[in-house]
């Protein structure tokens, strides 16, 4: 995704902005929105960065037994998500790392 574009991952948006696509879960991912469903149960590794900077991405696991967040690729923390839970993770460019926001 290029700059240009950098409004899709916008906390506030418009009805301009696309509503929230799917992506098979994957070893590798590259969300172009801010919000994006993960289907299936593959552990995520990679999160290809949507912009050039900093930025958020939200991912709501839609299968009952999702794979985990594992650190062998650009994610800074472990994490298991549970279905239907977003789960918020800022990428830090310097880095090259995705953290996972708190979770309670």
């Amino acid at each position: 995704m290029s700059d240009l574009l950098s409004q899709n991952l916008g906390v506030a948006q418009s009805i301009q902005q696309p509503n929230p696509d799917t992506i098979a879960s994957a070893a590798t991912i590259a969300p172009v929105n801010r919000f994006s469903f993960v289907s299936d149960q593959v552990q995520l590794e990679t999160i290809t960065p949507p912009t050039s900077g900093y930025c958020e991405v939200v991912l709501c696991f839609t299968h009952a037994a999702p794979g985990a967040f594992v650190t062998t690729g650009n994610i800074k923390t472990a994490y298991q998500p549970i279905q239907n839970r977003p789960v918020v993770l800022c990428y830090v460019k310097p880095e090259n790392k995705w953290y996972v926001m708190a979770v309670v």
